[in-house]
């Protein structure tokens, strides 16, 4: 199985940027695919961005030429670079690892964006 922690959330004003890190743990051979997800209050959970083993990347058009996601397979980390923070950015990120077994979550971090 495989454990997933996030790290590097806070607080910032609307333009600024923060670098999410998602270290996971356990069976990292049976991880096919890891993403950031988002959830604000009373809003459904989404996708924010994917990286496959092959390193392909997915990206919502909500986040698409601000946010990007990466990887350093040796530290079996993934990141979110998110620049150009909006308020509607604001929600709670969590990580995601998609194994041949299941899906794991962290325990997500808050992001908050507003003046």
């Amino acid at each position: 199985q495989v454990q997933v922690v996030e790290s590097g959330g806070g607080s910032v004003q609307p333009g600024g940027s923060l670098r999410l890190s998602c270290a996971a743990s356990g069976s990292i051979f049976s991880i096919r695919v890891m993403g950031w997800y988002r959830q604000a209050p009373g809003k459904q959970r989404e996708l924010v961005a994917l990286i496959t083993i092959y390193g392909r990347t997915t990206h919502a058009n909500s986040v698409k030429g601000r946010f990007t996601i990466s990887r350093d397979n040796a530290k079996n980390t993934v990141f979110l670079q998110m620049n150009s923070l909006k308020p509607e950015d604001t929600a709670v990120y969590y990580c995601n690892a998609e194994t041949t077994g299941g899906d794991y979550w962290g325990q997500g971090t808050q992001v908050t964006v507003s003046s």
